[in-house]
C-alpha cells in the first residue's frame, strides 16, 4: 500500500483515463507526486478526458505531460525531461480500450498496448525503477471461462485484438521480471463503472440515454450479465498492488453480477424515467457473462470490493445529473 509518511514519485500513464485519473487522484490525496502522461486521443469523446484532467490539475504535486507512450523518443527527450525524475513505480493505465473498435483498427491497439508497454518497461530498466503495475483485462479469458473466473483460467484464446494486445503486454512484463528482476503486478480488471466513466460502455450510455429520453440500444435479449465494479474500488486495489510481489496476475472485479435488463430497470428507478429499448443483434465479440473470482486479491492485497451496485449506480446518476449540461452532449454512439 502507499506508505503514509513516505513521499513517492509515481508515473501514471493514461492519467486522463477513467481508471488512471482515479488512481492519480488517490495517490495525490495520500501526499505523493504524480507525473501523468496521456495523449488525449479521440478513441471516445475527448471532453471526458479534459474533464477528468481538470480535476487533477488543481493539485500542486500533479505534473501533466501530453504525449504518447508508444513514441520512443519521449523517454529521452530533454524538453519532456522524464528521465530527470527518479520514479518509485510506473503504473501503466494507458491503453486503447474497447472491444469493438479493435476489429476496425487493430494497429492502434498494438501501438498503445504492446509497443507502449514495452517502452515503459524499457524505461523502468534504464532508470532502475523497481516496480511496474500493468492494467490488463477480463476479456483475456475468452469465450469459455469458468464462472467465477480465477487467474488460472485459460487466457491463450483471446477473441479480439484488444484482448490479444493485453496478453502480449502481460507476457512482455514477465520477460522484464525474469531478465531484470522488475517487480510486476498485472491487474485483470472486470467491468468498471462510476462517475466520469467511459462513454463507450453500457453504464454511462444507458444513464445518458434514459435521462435524455433517447432510445436504449440493447444487444441481444439483455440476459447477458456483468460483474460491475465501482471505479474507487478498482483504484484502491491498483494502489495496493504497488507493494513488492515478484510477478503476480490478479483479478479485480465485482462481487455483484447483474443482467443488462436488471441494470436498465435499476437505472429507470433511480432516474425516474422509463427506458425505450431497441433490441439489436448480439455482438460476436461480446462475452455472455463475466464474473471475477477475487480470492487472490483478497489474500495478497487484503482487497475486497466495498461499494455496492446500489450505491455506485446512485453515485453515477447523481454525477450525471450534476454535470448534465455538458455530459448530455458527450458522444455515446
Amino acid at each position: 500500500m502507499v506508505t503514509v509518511g513516505h513521499h513517492h514519485n509515481y508515473l501514471v500513464s493514461g492519467a486522463a483515463g477513467f481508471i488512471g485519473s482515479r488512481v492519480a487522484r488517490f495517490l495525490l490525496d495520500a501526499g505523493h507526486s504524480v507525473t501523468g502522461i496521456d495523449n488525449l486521443n479521440d478513441a471516445y469523446d475527448v471532453r471526458m478526458k479534459h474533464y477528468r484532467l481538470e480535476q487533477l490539475k488543481s493539485q500542486p504535486t500533479f505534473h501533466f505531460l501530453q504525449c504518447d507512450i508508444s513514441d520512443r523518443s519521449i523517454y529521452s527527450d530533454p524538453a519532456i525531461g522524464l528521465f530527470e525524475t527518479q520514479f518509485d513505480a510506473v503504473i501503466n493505465l494507458a491503453a486503447r480500450a474497447g472491444v469493438r473498435q479493435s476489429v476496425e483498427n487493430p494497429w492502434v491497439y498494438i501501438d498503445a498496448n504492446v509497443t507502449g508497454t514495452l517502452n515503459l518497461l524499457e524505461f523502468c530498466r534504464q532508470q532502475g525503477i523497481p516496480k511496474f503495475v500493468l492494467a490488463s483485462t477480463s476479456s483475456i479469458y475468452g469465450a469459455n471461462a469458468p464462472l467465477p473466473t480465477t487467474e488460472e483460467a485459460d487466457s491463450s484464446h483471446p477473441l479480439q485484438v484488444y484482448a490479444a494486445s493485453k496478453k502480449s503486454a502481460e507476457a512482455l512484463s514477465f520477460v522484464y521480471h525474469h531478465l531484470y528482476h522488475l517487480d510486476v503486478t498485472v491487474f485483470r480488471y472486470f467491468t468498471v463503472y462510476g462517475p466520469a466513466g467511459r462513454p463507450d460502455m453500457s453504464m454511462f450510455r444507458f444513464t445518458q440515454w434514459i435521462n435524455e429520453g433517447r432510445p436504449v440500444r440493447l444487444n441481444g435479449d439483455g440476459e447477458q450479465s456483468r460483474g460491475f465494479t465501482y471505479v474507487d474500488d478498482i483504484a484502491r486495489g491498483t494502489i495496493l498492488g504497488l507493494k513488492p510481489l515478484g510477478y503476480e496476475i490478479i483479478n479485480l472485479g465485482g462481487h455483484e453480477t447483474i443482467t443488462m435488463n436488471w441494470l436498465i430497470q435499476m437505472l429507470e428507478e433511480k432516474i425516474g424515467k422509463r427506458a425505450e429499448i431497441i433490441h439489436h443483434p448480439l455482438d460476436p465479440t461480446e462475452m455472455l457473462a463475466n464474473w471475477a473470482n477475487v480470492q487472490k486479491a483478497n489474500r495478497l492485497l487484503d482487497w475486497a470490493p466495498e461499494v455496492s451496485l446500489e450505491r455506485g449506480v446512485s453515485n453515477l446518476v447523481a454525477w450525471y445529473q450534476a454535470e448534465r449540461e455538458w455530459a448530455s452532449q458527450v458522444k455515446t454512439d
